[in-house]
């Protein structure tokens, strides 16, 4: 007997197999009986039992017109429950932790606003740069890496007219702003290298949500004296298999 409160270690084989179904099902879409019956390697005549018994219980649909089975609508109640108690900041916070580990860098967590991403969290290095990141603080749209992130992959308009300076590196013209922004469309991550703050480098990458759409921004940033060319370049790879992961614990599925 299992201790209490404990999952028994014994599996309950008509479960499996159901889970095996759906999990056929949330794979190819659209399948017959006997397509799940080739995928799952259940026989055809349990396959339809355990559809017809999944279709009662509203986790499979019957689609009449093709005779074909897929996942029902009660699959999204229970979706919908899990990630409505997954917290972002909680998600995300060991992941940042091991890439400041590996990077030695400060990193950001920023979430997309109307204008400018705003930072949610953050992990500092040992070599802090102190009053750089705090709580709260919007990274500028056109002048941060985090800003040119969500810019690229929110739903946010880019900004018309003159824009602001920050620095002598700030991007300030919408044509070479856009140009921008498309650059890190096709490239995945951004950079910003002196252009919100003097001697401060960074660049970002998206996180995305289970429905697709950017649900946060990781950033890295740091003096641009360490932080440099070199360093930025052998970053983004982690950066980037940092918020794929956060973006798989999301949800997303790619």
């Amino acid at each position: 007997m299992p201790r209490t409160g404990q999952p028994s270690t014994r599996d309950v084989e008509a479960t499996v197999r159901a889970v095996g179904i759906l999990d056929a099902l949330a794979e190819g879409g659209d399948l017959g009986t006997s397509d799940v019956a080739r995928i799952t390697g259940i026989s055809p005549s349990t396959v339809s039992r355990q559809l017809g018994t999944l279709t009662r219980a509203g986790l499979v649909e019957h689609v009449t017109a093709t005779g074909r089975y897929r996942l029902g609508v009660r699959v999204l109640r229970y979706a919908n429950a899990v990630l409505g108690r997954l917290n972002l900041r909680d998600l995300a916070r060991p992941h940042l932790e091991e890439l400041v580990h590996e990077v030695g860098e400060t990193a950001t967590l920023s979430i997309p606003g109307e204008g400018d991403a705003i930072t949610v969290d953050f992990v500092p290095t040992d070599r802090y740069l102190q009053g750089v990141t705090r709580l709260g603080r919007p990274s500028v749209g056109h002048a941060t890496s985090a800003g040119k992130v969500m810019l690229a992959f929110g739903d946010v308009p880019l900004p018309r007219g003159k824009l602001a300076p920050f620095t002598a590196h700030t991007i300030t013209d919408p044509a070479k702003l856009a140009a921008a922004i498309e650059q890190v469309r096709a490239r995945g991550f951004a950079e910003a290298i002196e252009e919100r703050e003097t001697g401060l480098s960074a660049i970002a990458t998206p996180v995305w949500g289970a429905d697709g759409d950017l649900a946060a921004i990781v950033a890295l940033q740091g003096p641009t004296s360490r932080f440099d060319a070199e360093a930025t370049a052998a970053a983004v790879p982690l950066l980037i298999t940092c918020t794929h992961r956060i973006s798989v614990a999301l949800g997303w599925h790619g």
